[in-house]
């Protein structure tokens, strides 16, 4: 099949207005917008400032009203509690309205803001939801975050009510909810008026009377409830999502409405590639962006059958969980982290599990969140015998960035590179100074304002930080924090976050380029580079290297070998010289690795546990390797 990428491509460049308003043709609509963007609401938001719309009724009620009420809007699976259910899109109409009403009962109203603090359970995209149905504004804060992290979210919204459970289940550990929630309510100065707790059975809670409420009452209480849809805006904001700042202070990332739906919608069929009726999985959580978009709202949506899986990709039970999914639900697409893969490949470097399962319905894998290196991408390739398809976003954006449209027809891989920018964005590289350089040159990525839709209007009661944080330092342009170059064929490569670039000697390198060479060797399953401070050269890398459980030779040979590998790939100007194999690297629950941290570890700088990270442990374990190097001393 000819890709149609560069005919539609330039039907946005054309008419970027006129190529929105078609999308937006896809949305149901109260009142259809005539504008497509309004300048004076800001370079960076204002899609289709006159539409009149409700997300929640895009969602489920206009597919119901459609015939398509007994298909499967959601499959829960849980490989850690056993526990399966499939909802139809009638039977989630019918208990979002339910939880409408009992929000509306609480006083929760257009403009609200409640704060969404669950496990993976269908219960927490009911409540996502209902808050849309009703014109408030959700935020979402992952399971199980630290209590004085949920509070800087609860009183940063100023939220009026709190949804939660009692408990979130993690491999071989149940994590309670409510002592968390409870001592964030009592550090926060703003209180919510109430709680609705979701009452697990694997470990109940105590709730507070007068301020707690069950969850599963209130539904059987307002079971058969007629809740309308709160008609909004366009540009009204549909949630905040609080994604961690440079300066510890949590951002709220805006969603609006109307040009949140319309990018989505096209995202699907354009971009993944799949039909309404079928099974697509985001196997991510819904407190972080993935989740949101295409575990909840793109697929649903677009009338698809979504996944909610409450597990991991490996040791839940084995390395072989994922392709169960795959082969039960029938599941068309998988979008995921490279660093699930990197995990399953880790556990089952032959893919030996693979064969136990019927994947003859499986036509592709996406993977983002993190840079995928080539290695990782050619192992699933060989694996699944499928196109494996890396893309580009942020949670600023909400969807892609750059990537390569199944939908529209594959273009030739890259490898390395999540291929070409999609419509909308006007992607460029800059220099320092804001000049554009030449293809092939490492520079900052940037994207041309205005943004298209579904991109944050705003951040969260933070105005001038929003200006400071993405549009100060290249004026009329986004700027995304990373680094990069586009090649001769328009093709984007990102290198690393911008703070990730090092400087050798003078020399401006890459450590997302020494990554990838690195993740060549056979015997790596994941690694980092980072930069650390010498005396001489002002930085130089040091590598972390997670090895394979077949190997069967010793860590020092293994290092020796990558250390010679960059220096072939790259040259002795990388000054490429320390390696070290650790057990695991330290990760964000998202599966972002903490670079920033292990250099503030490696160059003996205070430095402040991240929130976001999966296992604190294993920061102790990076400072050991590095102690016994010489290079850091051991942690207190």
């Amino acid at each position: 099949m000819t890709s149609r990428y560069g005919e539609v491509y330039e039907s946005w460049r054309r008419n970027p207005e006129g190529f929105w308003m078609d999308q937006a043709e896809a949305i149901d609509w109260f009142t259809k917008p005539e504008t497509a963007f309004d300048p004076g609401l800001g370079v960076y938001g204002g899609w289709f400032p006159d539409g009149i719309t409700n997300t929640c009724y895009n969602c489920l009620d206009r597919h119901v009203d459609g015939g398509r009420g007994d298909q499967a809007a959601l499959i829960y699976d849980s490989p850690i509690t056993g526990a399966k259910r499939t909802i139809s899109y009638a039977a989630m109409l019918s208990e979002v309205e339910a939880f409408a009403g009992a929000l509306s009962d609480k006083g929760v109203g257009k403009g609200d803001r409640v704060v969404i603090y669950m496990p993976m359970v269908p219960e927490a995209i009911v409540a996502m939801l209902a808050c849309a149905r009703l014109g408030a504004v959700h935020s979402v804060v992952f399971g199980g975050f630290a209590a004085s992290e949920l509070a800087t979210r609860i009183e940063d919204s100023k939220a009026k009510l709190i949804v939660s459970a009692s408990c979130g289940i993690e491999p071989g550990r149940i994590v309670a909810y409510k002592p968390l929630l409870d001592a964030a309510i009592e550090q926060s100065h703003h209180k919510p008026e109430a709680t609705i707790v979701l009452q697990r059975e694997q470990h109940r809670c105590d709730l507070i009377e007068g301020r707690d409420f069950d969850y599963a009452e209130l539904i059987a209480a307002n079971a058969g409830r007629k809740v309308a849809c709160t008609p909004v805006k366009a540009t009204d904001p549909l949630y905040v999502l609080y994604t961690s700042g440079t300066t510890g202070q949590p951002k709220g990332v805006v969603r609006d409405n109307g040009g949140h739906m319309a990018a989505l919608y096209w995202s699907m069929h354009a971009i993944y590639g799949v039909k309404p009726g079928e099974v697509f999985w985001a196997a991510s959580d819904i407190g972080w962006v993935v989740g949101h978009s295409y575990i909840v709202y793109a697929p649903l949506l677009h009338g698809n059958t979504t996944i909610v899986f409450e597990g991991k990709p490996v040791g839940t039970p084995d390395a072989g969980t994922f392709w169960r999914v795959i082969s039960e639900h029938d599941v068309a697409v998988l979008f995921t982290a490279p660093t699930a893969f990197r995990a399953i490949r880790k556990e089952d470097p032959e893919g030996s599990f693979i064969g136990n399962y019927d994947l003859s319905g499986f036509r592709a894998l996406f993977l983002a969140g993190e840079r995928a290196d080539p290695d990782t991408i050619q192992w699933a390739e060989r694996m699944l015998n499928v196109p494996v398809i890396d893309h580009w976003w942020q949670t600023e954006t909400g969807w892609t960035i750059a990537g390569n449209p199944m939908g529209l027809g594959l273009l030739p891989v890259k490898y390395g590179s999540p291929a070409v920018p999609m419509p909308g964005y006007d992607v460029q590289v800059l220099d320092d100074a804001g000049h554009p350089v030449p293809a092939g040159t490492l520079g900052n990525i940037v994207v041309k304002l205005p943004l298209p839709p579904g991109c944050l209007p705003a951040l969260w009661n933070a105005e001038q930080r929003f200006r400071d944080a993405y549009l100060t330092e290249f004026p009329g342009y986004y700027k995304t924090a990373d680094a990069g170059f586009i090649d001769d064929d328009g093709y984007l490569f990102i290198m690393a976050r911008t703070d990730d670039i090092i400087n050798v000697a003078g020399h401006r390198l890459s450590t997302g380029g020494m990554e990838e060479a690195v993740s060549g060797h056979p015997d790596v399953v994941e690694c980092a580079v980072i930069g650390i401070a010498d005396s001489m050269k002002g930085q130089i890398p040091a590598g972390f290297i997670v090895i394979n459980n077949t190997h069967g030779r010793s860590d020092e040979d293994v290092e020796k070998e990558v250390v010679k590998l960059v220096r072939d790939k790259i040259g002795p100007v990388a000054a490429f010289k320390t390696v070290m194999v650790v057990k695991r690297l330290p990760k964000t629950r998202s599966g972002k690795i903490l670079r920033a941290t292990m250099q503030k570890i490696a160059d003996g700088e205070a430095w402040k546990m991240p929130a976001t990270i999966d296992d604190p442990g294993v920061l102790d374990e990076i400072a050991e390797v590095l102690a016994k190097r010489g290079i850091a001393r051991k942690s207190d």
